[in-house]
C-alpha cells in the first residue's frame, strides 16, 4: 500500500518532468508527417498518409489512413512496407486505388482485398478515375527512352562513364539529363477489375516532358468527366530555349480523333495544373502573364470549354494587384476553393463565378478561413472543407473547415503524445518600420522557457526564394521551435520580395537582390535587439539559398552586428552562378541578364557577396550539397575559401549525395548537430 502511495506521489513529478521537455533533432523526425489524400464520393470518409521515419534504416514509411469526416472510426487500411500514396475513391466510393512500389493498386475501402493490377515499368503519378461505361480510366506518366545513351554509342567500353553534352539543360535540381522523357499515358482497366488495357503515349516521339521538372506531378494532367479529353501540361521547348523560358503550355486531347490543340497559344508565362469543373463543361488552371518570370501573379483562368469564352479570376475581381493563388479545387460548377499567401499565413478564400464565362464576367472572392497557420492542401467534402493545417508550432495534421463560420475543428492527433510532452515557445507577430517608411511583418520566436528578465542570443533567419513568403510553415529542418527550443530567440522577417503582401511588395526584390532587402533584415534585428532581454552581443544571422546569399552579402556589411554566421546553399559569386545554375529564366529576370551586357553591369558589381570579402571578419560556417545544381557546390566551396584565405573562422559542411535541400535522416542530424554546434560555440 505505501509503494502505490509513493508511485501517486510520484506521477505529478514524473509528467512535469515529462512537460518540461523540449524539441530536439531526434523527436523532429519521431514526428507523424500527415497529408490529406482525399474524400469520399459522399463527403463521409476521409483518406490520409502517415510517414514514420526510422533514423537507423535512415529511411520512411508511409501508410494510409480512413476516418470518418468527424474524426472518428480512424482505421490504417495499409500496413507493408515501402509506401502507399495517391488515393482514388473508385467504384462509386466501394473501392479505393493507390500507389506503391511505383505500381497501381485496388482494395475495398476498408482495406481489404488488396491487389496489384498494373506491371508497367517506369510509371508515376498514376490517377484513376470512374467512367461512365463502369470501366477505370488510368493516367499516368511513363519514362520514354528516345536518344541514345553513351553505353549505346559505346558499346564494347562497358566501364566508361561520360556526358556528352551539346546544348543546355544538360542537368536539373539534382539530376544529370538522360535519354528519357517522361510522356503522359493512358490505360484502362475492366469493369471487374482484373484486366489492365496496354497503354497509350499521348505525347508519343515528343521530346519533351510532362509535368515539368523538377517539381511537377500529378497535379499537371487531368481526364474530364465524360472520359473523352485529356488536358496535360508541357514546356515543349529544348536546351537553350527551355532555360531561358516559363513558357509552359496545356495541350488538349481529344482521345477519339487523336487531335491535340493548344489551349494557351499565345500566353507567354506559366500555364499549370488543368482541372475540369464537375460536368465538364469549365476547365480551370493557373497561369503567369510575364514570359520567363517564375514567381508572377498567378491568376486562375476559367475556359468555357463549349464556346471558348474565357475570364481570368484576379483581374475580373480587380484584385491582380493584391493576390496571388497557391492552389484552387472546384467545388460546385461556379464555385472554386483557392489557397492565397496573406500578410505570413495561407489562407483559404471561396471564389464565385459568373453564371456566363466571358471577358467581362466579374468574381467575387471571400475568405473563409483565419488566424495566423497556414492552410495548405484541402478537398470538398459537402459543405465543409478537409484541409492540412500547420503553424510555427506544431506539424501537419488534417482539419475539418465551416467555410461559413470560419471554424476549423482538428480531426487527426498523430503527434499529440509527442507535443504534450515538451515546451513549446511562444511565437509573436511585430510590425517593424523599415528604413524607406513602411512595416515589414517579423516573426519572433521565443525559447520555452522563456523569462523576460534574462538575456538571450537572437538569430535573424533570412528567407529563401527570394519570393517564398516567411508564413507559418513547420519545416523540418529550418525549424524555428527547434532553434528556440536551443535556447535562441529567432527573428524572420518578411522582408522585401516576399508574396501575401500585394504585388508591389513581392516585385520590389527583382534586381535590387543587395538593396532594399538587406536593409528589411537590418530593420527588422536592429528593431528587436533594442529589447531588454536580447543580448545584443550575440547575435547571429542564418539562411538558405537566397537566405544562404543574404548570408553572405550580410557578412559583408553588417557593421559589427552579427557574431556568427550560417550559410545554406548560397550564392556567393553571382558572374560564376550564372554561368553554372540551370534555370536561367530566374537568373534573368532577378538579375537582368548575363553579367557581360553593358545594362547589367551595375547590378553585379553592386550586389556580389565576393566583392565584399574584404570585409569579412565574423565566422562562418558554410553549408552545400554535392548534387545541388541551382547553386553549385562551387558557391560554397568559393566562400569557404575566400573565409579561410581572408583569416576568418571558418567550417564546411559538405553532402556529396545531397541537392539544395537535405533530405537524408541521418544527414539531416548531422545537419542540426553542426548547425547548432556552431551558434552555440560564437553565441554562448
Amino acid at each position: 500500500m505505501k509503494k502505490v502511495a509513493l508511485l501517486f506521489l510520484l506521477l505529478p513529478f514524473t509528467c512535469l518532468l515529462a512537460q518540461n521537455q523540449v524539441m530536439t533533432p531526434e523527436l523532429l523526425w519521431e514526428l507523424g508527417r500527415v497529408g490529406l489524400e482525399t474524400v469520399s464520393p459522399d463527403g463521409k470518409d476521409i483518406i490520409y498518409g502517415v510517414t514514420q521515419y526510422n533514423i537507423k534504416d535512415n529511411k520512411g514509411n508511409r501508410d494510409l489512413y480512413m476516418m470518418s469526416l468527424d474524426g472518428l472510426n480512424r482505421k490504417k487500411i495499409t500496413d507493408r512496407p515501402g509506401s502507399e500514396y495517391g488515393a482514388f475513391y473508385l467504384k462509386g466510393g466501394s473501392m479505393v486505388g493507390f500507389s506503391h512500389g511505383g505500381q497501381f493498386h485496388i482494395m475495398k475501402k476498408d482495406g481489404s482485398d488488396q491487389k496489384q493490377l498494373t506491371d508497367i515499368e517506369g510509371i508515376a503519378n498514376i490517377k484513376a478515375y470512374d467512367l461512365p461505361d463502369g470501366r477505370i480510366a488510368l493516367l499516368f506518366t511513363k519514362s520514354v527512352k528516345l536518344e541514345p545513351t553513351t553505353a549505346d554509342l559505346y558499346p564494347d567500353l562497358t566501364k566508361a562513364e561520360a556526358y556528352i553534352i551539346d546544348d543546355l539543360m544538360y542537368r536539373h535540381w539534382d539530376n544529370w539529363s538522360d535519354a528519357e522523357y517522361n510522356h503522359v499515358c493512358i490505360a484502362y482497366v475492366d469493369k471487374d477489375l482484373n484486366k489492365v488495357s496496354s497503354f497509350r503515349d499521348l505525347m508519343e516521339g515528343e521530346k519533351f516532358d510532362s509535368p515539368l521538372n523538377p517539381f511537377g506531378g500529378s497535379e499537371s494532367f487531368t481526364l474530364s468527366p465524360d472520359g473523352k479529353t485529356v488536358v496535360y501540361e508541357s514546356k515543349k521547348l529544348s536546351g537553350k530555349e527551355w532555360a531561358v523560358s516559363t513558357n509552359s503550355d496545356l495541350y488538349m486531347v481529344n482521345l477519339e480523333s487523336g487531335e491535340t490543340t493548344n489551349l494557351t497559344q499565345g500566353m507567354e508565362g506559366y500555364d499549370k495544373e488543368p482541372k475540369f469543373s464537375p460536368d465538364g463543361s469549365k476547365l480551370a488552371w493557373m497561369s503567369m502573364k510575364t514570359p520567363g518570370y517564375e514567381s508572377d501573379v498567378n491568376d486562375i483562368i476559367i475556359h468555357d470549354v463549349k464556346s471558348g469564352a474565357r475570364m481570368k479570376v484576379l483581374v475580373s475581381a480587380n484584385l491582380y494587384d493584391a493576390f496571388t493563388f497557391q492552389s484552387f479545387s472546384w467545388a460546385g460548377e461556379n464555385t472554386l476553393y483557392a489557397g492565397v499567401p496573406s500578410e505570413g499565413t495561407n489562407q483559404i478564400f471561396r471564389v464565385e463565378l459568373p453564371r456566363k464565362i466571358n471577358s467581362e464576367g466579374k468574381a467575387r472572392l471571400e475568405a473563409v478561413s483565419e488566424g495566423e497557420y497556414n492552410y495548405n492542401h484541402f478537398e470538398v467534402a459537402g459543405k465543409s472543407l478537409i484541409t492540412e493545417r500547420q503553424d510555427m508550432n506544431n506539424a501537419t495534421e488534417i482539419y475539418r473547415l465551416n467555410p461559413s463560420s470560419k471554424e476549423a475543428i482538428v480531426l487527426t492527433h498523430v503527434n499529440d503524445n509527442i507535443y504534450k510532452s515538451i515546451q513549446r515557445g511562444r511565437v509573436e507577430k511585430r510590425k517593424v518600420p523599415t528604413s524607406d517608411g513602411k512595416e515589414m511583418l517579423t516573426w519572433v520566436i521565443y525559447p520555452p522557457d522563456f523569462d523576460p528578465a534574462k538575456k538571450y542570443p537572437t538569430l535573424l533567419y533570412c528567407q529563401g526564394g527570394p519570393q517564398s513568403q516567411v508564413s507559418q510553415f513547420y519545416s523540418f529542418r529550418w525549424n524555428f521551435q527547434l532553434m528556440a527550443a536551443q535556447g535562441y530567440i529567432v527573428v524572420a522577417p518578411n522582408r522585401r520580395g516576399l508574396p501575401g503582401f500585394g504585388r508591389e511588395w513581392n516585385e520590389e526584390i527583382s534586381g535590387d537582390w543587395g538593396g532594399q532587402a538587406m536593409r528589411d533584415y537590418l530593420a527588422a534585428i536592429d528593431d528587436v535587439k533594442k529589447e531588454p532581454f536580447v543580448d545584443e552581443d550575440h547575435l547571429g544571422c542564418v539562411g538558405a539559398s537566397y537566405g544562404g546569399y543574404s548570408v553572405y552579402y550580410l557578412a559583408g556589411i553588417h557593421q559589427g552586428r552579427f557574431k556568427a554566421f550560417i550559410s545554406h546553399c548560397g550564392l556567393f559569386d553571382l558572374e560564376s552562378w550564372y554561368l553554372s545554375t540551370e534555370e536561367l529564366f530566374f537568373a534573368n529576370q532577378d538579375l537582368g541578364g548575363p553579367y557581360w551586357e553593358k545594362e547589367n553591369k551595375a547590378t553585379y558589381d553592386t550586389f556580389d557577396p565576393k566583392d565584399l570579402v574584404q570585409n569579412w571578419d565574423t565566422p562562418i560556417l558554410v553549408i552545400h550539397g554535392g548534387k545541388d545544381f541551382r547553386v553549385p557546390e562551387n558557391q560554397g566551396m568559393e566562400a569557404f575559401q575566400a573565409a579561410k584565405l581572408r583569416g576568418v573562422p571558418a567550417k564546411f559542411l559538405y553532402f556529396p549525395n545531397e541537392g539544395h535541400w537535405i533530405l537524408n535522416p541521418q544527414n539531416g542530424l548531422i545537419w542540426h548537430d553542426q548547425f547548432f554546434a556552431w551558434l552555440d560555440k560564437w553565441l554562448k
